[in-house]
């Protein structure tokens, strides 16, 4: 979800120097905003090429690059990335380096403590001489084609119209070299969001202080297998055994250091450091997707469809750009055809399909970290009955604007100690420490991450772009560490299949039987360290499965934890409705693909409205309630009897969890996510558990009945407040709203003259959380708005690559007021897809603008 409130102070430093800027530099000026567009036809000449690249663009502005060479072919994809986008990618390499306050000021202090505790950038530049040779020419190719571009300008306000705000702030701000770093250390951005279980685990610890296990426990139920199918069936993937995923007992040795102050704070502090990191692809369960891949036997072309649609935090410019690359001779030389969707400031494609096969990716959100709660003193910290030293490190922040920061780093065996970092928030109030300085804690949480050792993610994304068949796919796949993602593939030739790849530790459990990572490790014990990683044989994978479909949409892959991935899936419900619509038609066409990801039935509504709909309640509020007796369970934006239950549905809900779970902190209050919906429906079946109980009525214990009856209540009149009197009226859209906003310039602080610049808002939405056209919602915060959704989609046809079809959630350009920054929104919103040329016939054909990149000459 946006990080909002990082906006808000980085904003609010900037807020003044920007309204005078308006007022001094004319910026409203039509010809001052186009400066910095990218120039899309006639000829260009760039430093270091070896022979010409034509860039060809469509109607929305997305580039075909073609060349004779990869070194070429990558040079250019680095310039064009530049061209359109380069702010973005700025502002990602200061904040994967941990230098974001250098651009923005001291509200970036905290967050680059927080990175520079982790060192994100440190692992990417021991990770850079790792990789592959040709990996690295590709990288440095890159880094070269952006720096061409960048020596093309005479100042920042050149690249883009941000710099000439922020200039104001920080006049002395210069624009440095591109390096195949910069590019590495996205791939550490995109690992940390995309991990798993790390909230959860803290949260479990935090409330085991005052909460009985037992109850904790029902927070966390076990993965509906029965009802909510895994990825893969048994006679897919046949491990050596079942085990359910059940809550597991606190460890011994951690119920007393839990039951301390210290340990609490220990545990709050980490809590907020972990907040402290500025969300770039998204948090928590909004982070999914959808992707599915049906055999040639069951389409309407004879050939495999393949669809995906990643959720992720929505913000403009989208986090993908849209490319197709392309050798003009393909060869063993120079081995590239491949289109579809990558990260600004990375080359190569990330999720598309090249000229034989296609592929795309859910999150597998498997448990690659742990938290380990560590004994210190002063210098030392305790392993295995004996003090060890800290490893220790300074780091210097510079800060635009404002004096450098001193931080101080220590790290145990197991990672960095993150309690050190952000001053936790007690219970009983502030504590106030000197950053950078030692806390007095006699307790501190360390973080082991899978991603805080060199990876080879990045010879992973050359390796799918070139890969032809499924044995080359799974190679690649082996070489993709982190994130781990579920993998669907799909050839020309008809085949399709699954892997699981990643870097998952093997971890004792915390009792026999139970699986492991649920709660935070003693540190102090060496038994409780990771025993080395899965190997890749042994994760699951499947080629040709005898149901003719599979579906990844972040629910379990396997009914059996061997090899252990995690305890903290998504529980399935969006899964299971994409592969109900499967089971129901004998032949899918690429339009039912697309339709499919726009289906908006919400799959838990039955089991709540069934109970809602016996509550006795006053008429007024009947009104409303008689809303639920025809409601299909859809979610749609429009002005039907659909979305005005749908309205109503979704205020019940968010009143229900927040009188349900009233004693939970508010950093772990429900988001109405899957979790919650399996935990509610539990608690419907035991109408007297303790969680029904509002603690805020001494004296009074209060069953389901009061509080389903308080929510329905209270929704009919917080609707009538915001919608009006009448619930026929009631529009889900227009509670369900996104608002895309610019990540430095987009906050309310910001001079509405200049937000209406940079985002675009009031977008209404279908769907919701945990449905198939997940544009989530959190049920935790004021309203409903839209915090995470289909960050893009896309459904590629075997049969015929040229009838592909795609779609970004804003636009190819990141500047303000081109034509390309938010050209595809509407079609995005209203689940429309663009035709996808991918062949050089095709590509040629739809091409609007031609740019040729020619070597400089030389006298």
């Amino acid at each position: 979800m946006p990080r909002i409130k990082l906006v808000r102070r980085i904003t609010l430093s900037v807020i003044v120097l920007v309204v005078l800027a308006l007022v001094a530099a004319g910026i409203l000026a039509i010809s001052t905003v186009r400066h910095s567009f990218a120039q899309t036809d006639g000829e260009l000449h760039v430093e270091g090429l070896t022979g010409t690249v034509t860039v060809t663009r469509d109607a929305r502005g997305v580039p075909t690059i073609t060349a004779d060479t990869p070194a070429d072919l990558f040079r250019a994809q680095g310039y064009v990335s530049a061209q359109d986008r380069f702010f973005e990618m700025d502002l990602r390499r200061h904040t994967t380096a941990g230098r974001l306050a250098e651009l923005v000021g001291e509200p970036g202090v905290e967050a680059d403590t927080v990175i520079r505790t982790m060192g994100w950038r440190r692992v990417a530049e021991q990770e850079l001489p790792k990789l592959r040779p040709e990996t690295r020419q590709y990288l440095q190719a890159y880094a070269d084609g952006v720096n061409a571009y960048l020596r093309q300008a005479d100042s920042p306000s050149d690249l883009s119209l941000e710099y000439t705000l922020l200039g104001r702030s920080n006049p002395g701000y210069r624009v440095e070299d591109w390096t195949p770093v910069d590019s590495l250390a996205w791939l550490k951005a995109m690992a940390w969001d995309l991990r798993g279980d790390y909230e959860n685990e803290l949260a479990r610890a935090r409330l085991s202080r005052r909460t009985p296990v037992k109850q904790i426990a029902l927070l966390y139920p076990p993965y509906p297998m029965d009802r909510n199918l895994p990825i893969l069936s048994p006679e897919d993937w046949q491990p050596e055994q079942r085990r359910d995923q059940a809550a597991t007992p606190l460890p011994k040795a951690l119920v007393a250091p839990l039951g301390t102050p210290d340990g609490q704070a220990a545990l709050e502090s980490a809590a907020a450091a972990l907040d402290a990191v500025p969300t770039m692809l998204g948090r928590g369960e909004d982070v999914g997707s959808n992707s599915w891949v049906v055999g040639g036997p069951r389409t309407t072309t004879g050939k495999p469809l393949l669809a995906n649609d990643p959720h992720l935090s929505l913000s403009i410019p989208s986090v993908w750009s849209q490319v197709t690359l392309q050798c003009r001779q393909v060869t063993q030389q120079c081995p590239f055809q491949v289109s579809g969707f990558t990260f600004s400031g990375l080359p190569g494609v990330i999720i598309g399909h090249n000229a034989r096969i296609a592929w795309g990716m859910t999150n597998l959100d498997p448990d690659v970290t742990d938290f380990y709660l560590e004994q210190v003193e002063g210098d030392t910290y305790l392993r295995d009955g004996a003090a060890k030293p800290l490893a220790t490190r300074t780091e210097t922040i510079k800060v635009a604007g404002g004096a450098d920061v001193t931080i101080a780093v220590r790290s145990t065996v197991h990672g960095p100690i993150l309690s050190d970092v952000v001053p936790a928030v007690a219970e009983a109030g502030d504590r106030v420490v000197v950053r950078g300085a030692p806390q007095s804690n006699h307790y501190a949480v360390s973080l082991a991450w899978t991603a805080l050792a060199p990876t080879t993610t990045a010879d992973a994304i050359f390796a799918l772009d070139t890969a032809s068949n499924w044995d080359q796919f799974r190679a690649a796949a082996a070489l993709f560490a982190v994130p781990s993602q579920n993998l669907v593939y799909a050839d020309v030739d008809g085949h399709f299949g699954y892997q699981a790849p990643g870097r998952i530790p093997i971890r004792r459990s915390s009792t026999p039987g139970a699986p492991p990572g649920f709660w935070p490790s003693p540190g102090w014990d060496s038994q409780w360290d990771w025993r080395g990683y899965v190997p890749f044989a042994d994760l699951p994978h499947v080629l040709d499965p005898s149901e003719g479909f599979i579906v990844t949409a972040n629910q379990a892959v396997t009914a059996s934890s061997t090899p252990f991935l995690t305890t903290e899936w998504d529980y399935g419900f969006r899964s299971q409705r994409i592969r109900n619509l499967l089971e129901a038609t004998p032949k899918i066409s690429p339009e039912l693909m697309s339709q499919i990801q726009g289906d908006t039935r919400n799959m838990f509504a039955p089991v709540l409205v069934e109970h809602l709909l016996g509550v006795q309640v006053d008429d007024f509020t009947a009104q409303a309630q008689r809303l639920l007796t025809q409601w299909d369970y859809s979610q749609p934006a429009d002005k039907s009897r659909n979305s005005a239950a749908a309205a109503y549905y979704n205020a019940v809900w968010k009143h229900l969890l927040e009188y349900t779970f009233d004693e939970l902190p508010p950093d772990i209050a429900p988001d109405g996510g899957s979790r919650w919906m399996v935990v509610m429906e539990q608690l419907l079946k035991d109408r007297s558990n303790d969680w029904w109980d509002d603690k805020t009525t001494p004296g009074v214990v209060e069953t389901s009945g009061e509080i389903l009856k308080r929510a329905l209540v209270d929704a009919r009149l917080d609707l009538a407040r915001k919608l009006g009197k009448e619930p026929v009226t009631w529009r889900w859209g227009r509670l369900h709203q996104l608002d895309l906003r610019h990540e430095v310039l987009g906050g309310d602080t910001v001079p509405r003259v200049v937000r209406a610049i940079f985002n675009r808002g009031g977008i209404e939405l279908g769907g919701g959380s945990s449905i198939v056209d997940a544009n989530a919602w959190d049920a935790s915060a004021k309203g409903y708005d839209v915090t995470a959704g289909p960050s893009m989609r896309m459904v590629v046809d075997l049969s015929n690559l040229d009838g592909s079809r795609w779609v970004n959630s804003t636009g190819q350009s990141g500047h303000a007021m081109s034509d390309h920054y938010a050209d595809q929104i509407d079609a995005w919103a209203a689940n429309e897809t663009y035709p996808w040329p991918f062949s050089p016939a095709a590509t040629q054909q739809a091409a609007q603008d031609t740019l040729t990149l020619s070597p400089v000459s030389r006298p």
